[in-house]
């Protein structure tokens, strides 16, 4: 369920070369504040997944809404 939320996102990011080419930036405009950089493509992108769980933890700690997060329901069996 959170994997399938993080994957979800990170199709939505939008990758940038900054600082003269020299690192990459992502960014996830439907999630404020969820940015990352790396020196490869393969970095800023796990710089990033590390960005959204952190970002999920602080959310859930300070009981924040979280942006199209639907948990499951469960049944009981009675």
């Amino acid at each position: 369920m959170i994997q399938n939320y993080i994957e979800n996102y990170l199709g939505k990011a939008k990758y940038e070369m900054i600082d003269g080419g020299k690192k990459f930036y992502a960014e996830i405009k439907d999630l404020r504040g969820v940015w990352a950089t790396g020196k490869t493509l393969e970095e800023c992108r796990y710089n990033l997944i590390n960005t959204i769980e952190g970002w999920l933890i602080l959310r859930l700690k300070k009981n924040l809404t979280i942006p199209n997060f639907k948990a499951p329901s469960v049944r009981l069996k009675v």
